[in-house]
């Protein structure tokens, strides 16, 4: 019965800020990208994006004409 009046009245913030230290603990343990990592990964990734735009968007417009033309027939 103890047991249950100690769990009880226990503040309702515990899990939180439980939750906020294991976040912060793994946090400190995360290798972050130097500068010049961050920069050219990004670069990569924003080269990766505008190739697949146009690759889907010259996709999108083939496959509108032959739709198109499908309905026309």
């Amino acid at each position: 019965m103890a047991d249950n009046e100690a769990t009880t009245s226990r503040s309702p913030l515990t899990p939180v800020t439980r939750y906020l230290r294991e976040t912060r603990a793994e946090l400190a343990k995360v290798t972050w990208p130097t500068r010049e990592e961050w920069l050219r990964l990004s670069g990569i990734v924003l080269v990766v994006t505008a190739i697949m735009a146009v690759i889907l968007g010259v996709a999108d417009a083939i496959g509108s004409q032959l739709i198109e033309l499908l309905l026309r027939l």
